[in-house]
């Protein structure tokens, strides 16, 4: 018999994790509004199912928000830390490109999943699902209700993984911000991250070239420099070289001033290379596409975003090769965003993610203000903070 009762508030990747930690010495419950547990772990299986990204030290946490309490927590449980839990758990791993780590070849996200919870049912971890977290009362005990009955929970400590505001699909939402602020948690409006950006295409080029990748390509904004791919779509642009400049689009776009992305389309020409490759020629508009080898959707893009003296001396389209600058108009949604950043402030977490208005709260997961890029380190990010905690409460 344990003595000490753990609640969790929230059957995803970080609740799980946390669950089966605390197993073995508590008596652990996982409250989940849904009609099961781990959703996401479903639906990012997808687009790929990385479950975490091989890079180690600092590597690995200077992918995230710069953060004692965050950089602590991956450290002690890092993705080493977790290919090592995910193998014992009987799901070997195998590294693939830049550094994703993912099940090995004919391993499902739903095998995972039900590796997971077998291993919480073993472990006698109580699971009660239709059960939705609506807040505290006034003597802020922790509220669920189930059916059409409001339950107030008891235990030694509650630990909260609500998950950020993306993926509504699996029960994602904006509710649980206002409890805690309730309770006066400081917390932060959700934004988008991991993310397109809107751009304001004319019609012609919208209906031409909507769908089409740009390759190789290298996108800047301030210090930020990103090579890899892009796809055009009808709101703009989105893809891998896009998700890590959405930060600083993010604080770009608050400014009174207007935000340019920058393209290089030739990464790996320099100018001077460029200007040889027309020196002592007559060069017509009409050949610049077959000069350069760009593709139509760059040679169109290009044309589309510089002036008319620009764009008929061939100097100054080099210039635009290498540096194209395209306006910003908008993040997209939150709906269609990866991850989100905002929620409970770090600044309001002691270093065990308790809360420090009430230490016996604690708060784990996306549910934190922290970004980080995809390629498994939002899942990492999400195994990180639930071990730290479970450590200490263990």
């Amino acid at each position: 018999m344990h003595s000490k009762k753990i609640i969790i508030i929230g059957g995803g990747a970080a609740g799980l994790i946390a669950a089966e930690q605390l197993s073995a010495t508590c008596a652990v419950h996982i409250y989940e509004k849904g009609k099961t547990i781990g959703r996401k772990f479903l639906v990012a299986g997808k687009g790929g199912f990385n479950l975490t990204n091989a890079a180690v030290d600092k590597d690995l946490y200077t992918q995230y928000t710069a953060h004692p309490i965050l950089q602590e927590a991956i450290q002690r449980f890092d993705s080493q830390a977790m290919r090592v839990w995910l193998e014992e758990l009987g799901v070997p791993t195998f590294v693939g490109s830049s550094g994703r780590v993912f099940p090995e070849k004919g391993i499902k996200p739903i095998e995972v999943l039900q590796k997971i919870k077998d291993q919480l049912i073993k472990k006698g971890v109580q699971i009660h699902c239709n059960h939705e977290f609506i807040g505290f009362n006034t003597a802020q005990q922790v509220l669920v209700k189930h059916q059409d009955k409001t339950i107030a929970l008891e235990a030694d400590a509650y630990i909260f993984a609500l998950g950020g505001a993306s993926w509504s699909v699996t029960g994602s939402n904006l509710k649980w911000l206002s409890y805690f602020a309730s309770i006066k948690v400081p917390t932060k409006a959700f934004e988008a991250s991991n993310c397109g950006f809107e751009v304001n295409w004319k019609t012609d080029f919208k209906k031409n070239h909507a769908g089409t990748p740009l390759k190789n390509i290298q996108l800047s904004i301030g210090s930020k420099v990103v090579k890899g791919e892009a796809l055009i779509t009808d709101y703009g642009l989105e893809g891998n070289a896009i998700y890590p400049i959405i930060p600083a689009v993010r604080i770009a776009l608050k400014a009174p001033t207007a935000t340019f992305i920058a393209i290089d389309f030739k990464p790996n020409n320099s100018h001077q290379s460029l200007l040889a490759k027309i020196k002592g020629k007559r060069l017509k508009t009409k050949n610049y596409a077959y000069e350069f080898n760009l593709s139509k959707a760059q040679f169109a893009l290009i044309k589309a975003f510089t002036t008319k003296e620009e764009y008929l001396a061939p100097e100054r389209f080099i210039e635009a090769i290498k540096y194209l600058k395209i306006p910003v108009q908008a993040l997209r949604p939150i709906e269609e965003a990866i991850s989100t950043i905002g929620g409970i402030s770090l600044e309001a977490l002691n270093s065990n993610f308790s809360l420090k208005q009430q230490p016996n709260l604690f708060a784990i997961g996306e549910m934190l203000d922290w970004d980080a890029p995809t390629g498994g380190f939002l899942l990492q990010g999400c195994f990180s903070t639930a071990a730290a905690c479970a450590d200490y409460l263990k």
